[in-house]
């Protein structure tokens, strides 16, 4: 059986590209942008920003692809745990701060709309 997450699946991306072309090639185009259109922020923390992001989004593609990238242009290990771990960091405050919808939604106790209606379904699609 082949890996979930085979580095071979990124072959079929001109697949994907070809069944909307449009977009694709805008979002292709904004990605090169983002990367080489300005030098306000340097290739180099670009990369460790996306590492950051990418262990955030999950994603082991864009872990293994921007992991290369940041060693070639002399990213050490260290630089990347770090910047790794504040985005950890980051995320758990940000779960501890939202926590307190949680609470405000628990202390309220209302299962009415603000207009003082029954609610009917899912207010929420996340």
């Amino acid at each position: 059986m082949n890996p979930y997450y085979a580095p071979e699946n990124l072959k079929r991306i001109p697949e994907l590209v070809q069944l909307a072309p449009q977009t694709a090639t805008s979002f292709l185009n904004f990605e090169k942008d983002v990367y080489h259109a300005t030098d306000a922020v340097p290739l180099k923390t670009k990369e460790l920003i996306a590492i950051a992001v990418a262990h955030l989004t999950g994603c082991p593609y864009c872990i293994d692809v921007h992991v290369k990238k940041y060693k070639e242009l002399g990213g050490t290990r260290e630089e990347m745990l770090e910047a790794i771990l504040v985005a950890a960091s980051t995320r758990a405050g940000a779960i501890l701060s939202h926590a307190t919808h949680a609470l405000n939604s628990f202390d309220d106790g209302s299962q009415k709309k603000p207009d003082g209606s029954e609610p009917t379904g899912p207010d929420c699609f996340c």
